[in-house]
């Protein structure tokens, strides 16, 4: 039987690919537990000078709303759990907070949202009963104030919201808070106001190491995590939690609140068992949580769904009790120093002397451009591999996955690790007049993957897929299919699913994520080795046997 490679979408699939253009944000958390922190004036500026849009106080301190005004940056305010009783009570108490602490300071600052209480089933004293009931007054302050529709009023979850949250399909909420959660959920409905989660892969792999690996927690993993009921891979523990979220609230048919993320983030220090709190983690979990949400990513659920993530937190805090990681969540220390380099552009790459992103994989090597070497040097280098040592440059052009960030060093890295990999990865092939660096660190970043040897053996199968491969509309009852043989139908959705997500990671273009899953469709069947990436390929079918039947694959 000849084997066919055959790609068959749903309508429905082929506009979620071309659908996926949102834009996600990132922000910053701005907490103040602290005595030695900056001023707020001070604090804003460095918010500023890392391009921070969207911020979220703890508070409706005077002085930070001040500090604010006419930055064109949005605030998320809170009304602490302190303060639930009174709003709750009266009508009056939520008109004259509005009138005097809001109204103001509104909109020379640009407040969006009110959180009223923060993760209130997790709080010592019973004040969940009293939410909804502020909530509700502080959404009528601002209806008589005629600002209703422009700031969005809600309350902040931990995950502990959640009966279950494994696998994400069967996410739930806790029937404890049944009484609170129903009222809550139709005033979220009700005033188009979303559902905020804080959301911490850190803590799930602390307290449960045998079961989460670090790199799953770190948007570092190399292999999947698959949900039984619905087929869908999960790649982290980020992703899984969100999803998780979402299918609790499809559960209760609350299928169109929307999810923020208010807080995320991973500590650089922790107490002698906390061995993951490290900056090196730190700087890796923020840097790929940051690229996953800017490119539109979505999760595996919702693919290319909007996300807004908040990252906990502007500066370590050293009022907070507890472990020693809870003073230590902060990008930056009091004196506004950073505790590890971020981009919150999501096109920077990694120092992989401070803690790269990619781990070696299979005993890999890498070439990339020495840190000591000349630009004259580099740039003899980068000419040299793109002309005569006939390395493909097309992905460091404007536009392509590689072309950020915008630099010699960059541009060169991906280059001499191209001709590297063409050349069998000998010593020589990294040599470029000494300009060359091994590495056993994956300089692959984002959209941009750096070349192992496995991968260029893959080229051929690559472009062919990539020119043949087309789509079709189908029925629903078939969602997607790659037949290699009439009995992998099953193999066949689930690559389908992983091309599908990495496609997404692709560019900020639709058109090119649509164009592009091809490309990474055939990356489902092997990895650096050249052997089959995915556990559920049939081990019938390394590359070598693909690349035998090239000629009998059928467009």
């Amino acid at each position: 039987m000849s084997r066919r490679f055959r790609l068959i979408f749903a309508t429905s699939l082929v506009l979620m690919l071309l659908g996926t253009c949102n834009g996600s944000t990132i922000g910053i958390c701005y907490g103040r537990n602290a005595d030695d922190l900056p001023t707020p004036d001070k604090a804003v500026d460095l918010i500023k000078n890392q391009n921070i849009n969207y911020v979220r106080i703890y508070d409706s301190n005077i002085q930070v709303l001040k500090a604010f005004a006419n930055t064109g940056i949005e605030l998320m305010i809170g009304i602490p759990n302190s303060d639930l009783l009174p709003f709750s009570q009266f009508q009056s108490n939520a008109d004259t907070w509005l009138k005097n602490s809001i109204l103001p300071y509104y909109p020379a600052t640009k407040i969006t949202h009110i959180t009223v209480g923060a993760e209130v089933t997790e709080a010592p004293d019973n004040v969940s009963s009293m939410v909804v009931p502020a909530m509700t007054n502080v959404y009528n302050a601002l209806r008589k104030a005629g600002l209703h529709h422009r700031i969005k009023v809600s309350t902040t979850h931990s995950l502990g919201v959640l009966s279950r949250s494994y696998p994400p399909s069967a996410g739930s909420f806790s029937s404890r808070h049944a009484g609170f959660l129903k009222p809550l959920l139709d005033f979220l409905a009700e005033n188009q106001s979303p559902f905020l989660v804080n959301v911490y892969p850190y803590y799930a792999y602390r307290d449960s190491t045998n079961n989460v690996s670090l790199d799953y927690a770190l948007f570092e993993s190399s292999s999947e995590v698959i949900d039984p009921n619905t087929g869908l891979l999960y790649m982290n523990m980020f992703d899984a939690q969100i999803d998780s979220i979402y299918f609790a609230l499809a559960g209760l048919n609350y299928k169109t609140i929307k999810v923020k993320v208010t807080e995320t983030g991973w500590p650089s220090k922790g107490s002698p068992k906390e061995t993951a709190a490290t900056p090196e983690n730190a700087q890796t979990y923020n840097t790929n949580l940051i690229r996953h949400v800017i490119n539109n990513t979505g999760t595996p659920a919702r693919p290319g769904a909007e996300l807004d993530v908040y990252i906990f937190s502007l500066f370590n805090e050293n009022r907070k009790p507890g472990m020693d990681s809870e003073r230590n969540w902060g990008l930056y220390y009091p004196d506004q120093t950073s505790v590890y380099n971020i981009d919150f552009t999501g096109k920077g790459t990694v120092d992989v002397n401070n803690g790269g992103n990619l781990t070696n994989i299979n005993g890999t090597s890498w070439c990339i451009a020495s840190p000591n070497a000349s630009e004259e040097d580099l740039r003899n280098g980068l000419d040299w591999a793109c002309g005569s040592g006939n390395v493909d440059c097309s992905p460091i052009q404007p536009s392509q996955p590689c072309f950020q960030p915008d630099s010699l060093v960059s541009h060169a890295s991906y280059a001499f690790n191209s001709y590297y990999q063409q050349n069998g990865a000998t010593d020589i092939a990294c040599s470029f007049g000494g300009a060359g660096f091994k590495t056993n660190k994956n300089p692959s970043y984002d959209n941009c993957l750096y070349m192992t040897a496995g991968l260029f053996f893959s080229k051929r199968i690559v472009d062919y897929s990539e020119k043949q491969s087309r789509f079709h509309e189908t029925s629903d009852d078939h969602v997607a299919e790659i037949s290699m043989e009439s009995s992998n139908r099953k193999i066949g959705m689930i690559l389908v699913e992983k091309a599908k997500r990495k496609a997404a990671l692709s560019s900020n273009s639709c058109e090119e994520q649509r164009s592009r899953l091809a490309w990474h469709l055939s990356d489902c069947f092997q990895k650096d080795t050249g052997r089959p990436q995915f556990p559920y390929c049939d081990v019938k079918y390394p590359m070598v046997n693909c690349l035998k039947t090239l000629d009998e694959l059928a467009p």
